[in-house]
């Protein structure tokens, strides 16, 4: 029987994506673990690896075409014995080869494994009978985990051949309360479109980063209780000392940014606050034990917070090497899953842009967010009450209220306040 390969959800929040390139042809064989294809989605392009071996019978959805739904077939999968011909036949009718990620829950198995052919064939890929038969096991006594119930590797190497005992009945499910009335519908696109039928436009269709960035924003504004908390932070020690390391540095090539520094502080503050260093988990919290900062990075179209994990740990040369590699891969979207996930807190840095303050939307499940702005020269009064030119930035940070109350989001920000404006002690 045929196998169908459907289009990957090769990220969490990935919902449909572009088949950039197909590695294979009708007519070629593959084995599991090859790279058959490459998939946009949209945050990257990454490969699509082939779970079963077979021969690829046809392809059903060419390279190149965009917003192709997760869980779409796109090829067939012809397994030992079957041709192309085999395909037009009703019988060819195929369950799904979806990919085995990580991320992607794995199909629920059947009570038994099922069978073809008026019971007489077992369901199972070829390589798992090979393995069967040089075991001398009984297929019909192996629970299958692969796609809807097929018996894989997998399933072979570990099999138990006592009898699948049957599921408990499921329980009784209450009545479900009545429906909330509907709130009012948004203005459709279309609708929007007719107020401006009059007036010159250009339409930008969304591509998948964009969508991606519009429904997680439009989630966190309308889920999380924001609350803000707002400081100046005195940078002339910072300055100074920056300029001292970096010329120390320049010998090496290492040079030591301002954002490199807010990194470290930050980073640091978290182990000093630990009770902050923490995320939202729907029915509750997570604190976690090392600190793991995404820094938001602009591309075109869009934006990646890639996250440098354990960063409390890391020197400021390591960190800045980092988190260049990672601002650049981002760029061209080069930048693995694992590497732009996680984290408990986050950065946004919009100084360098002259913005000298604004606040940040949380990243959830992030607990905070730090928006930073541009270090502007000020009157200030000194600590002997004399007037002064200081350099002072302009920092807010955003706090998820129920992960973080006032008392302590303000303790993590003095924490952050107290590390910049005394750099020499996130060094020693």
């Amino acid at each position: 029987m045929a196998l169908e390969i459907l289009m990957p959800a090769l990220s969490p929040t990935m919902e449909d994506g572009t088949l950039a390139k197909w590695l294979v042809k009708e007519g070629d064989a593959v084995q599991s673990g090859d790279v058959i294809a490459e998939i946009e989605t949209d945050k990257a392009t990454m490969e699509f690896e082939a779970v079963e071996e077979g021969i690829i019978g046809k392809i059903l959805i060419a390279e190149g075409t965009a917003d192709v739904k997760v869980n779409t077939p796109i090829a067939m999968l012809l397994e030992e014995g079957e041709s192309a011909a085999d395909l037009s036949s009703p019988a060819a009718a195929a369950p799904a080869m979806t990919p085995n990620r990580a991320e992607e829950p794995p199909a629920p198995a059947p009570i038994a494994a099922p069978t073809t052919n008026g019971g007489d064939r077992v369901f199972a890929s070829p390589l798992a009978r090979r393995i069967a038969a040089q075991k001398g096991l009984d297929l019909a006594q192996i629970q299958g985990s692969g796609p809807r119930g097929r018996i894989v590797k997998a399933d072979v190497e570990g099999a138990n051949t006592a009898p699948v005992p049957h599921a408990a009945p499921a329980p009784a499910v209450a009545p479900a309360p009545a429906a909330p009335k509907p709130a009012p519908a948004p203005v459709s696109a279309d609708g929007v479109a007719a107020l401006y039928h009059d007036r010159s436009y250009t339409e930008v269709p969304l591509d998948g980063m964009r969508k991606t960035i519009a429904a997680r924003l439009t989630e966190a504004k309308q889920s999380i209780p924001h609350f803000y908390l707002r400081r100046d932070i005195r940078l002339d020690a910072l300055m100074a000392f920056r300029a001292q390391v970096n010329a120390q540095m320049a010998p090496r090539g290492i040079k030591i940014s301002v954002n490199d520094f807010i990194i470290k502080a930050c980073a640091l503050a978290l182990q000093t606050v630990p009770d902050a260093n923490a995320v939202w988990a729907g029915d509750r919290i997570l604190r976690l034990t090392p600190s793991d900062v995404a820094v938001a990075v602009a591309i075109e179209g869009g934006l990646f917070t890639p996250v440098l994990r354990d960063a409390e740990g890391k020197s400021l040369s390591a960190l800045s090497a980092e988190m260049k590699d990672l601002a650049a891969r981002a760029r061209d979207r080069k930048l693995a899953p694992h590497e732009y996930q996680g984290g408990s807190f986050a950065i946004s840095n919009l100084g360098m842009f002259g913005i000298e303050n604004f606040d940040a939307v949380i990243n959830p499940p992030h607990g905070a967010i730090l928006a930073v702005g541009a270090g502007v020269k000020k009157p200030v009064v000194g600590e002997n009450g004399d007037m002064e030119i200081a350099t002072v930035m302009s920092v807010t940070l955003s706090v998820d209220h129920r992960v973080i109350d006032g008392a302590l989001g303000a303790k993590l920000l003095q924490a952050i306040v107290d590390n910049l404006e005394n750099p020499l002690s996130m060094v020693v």
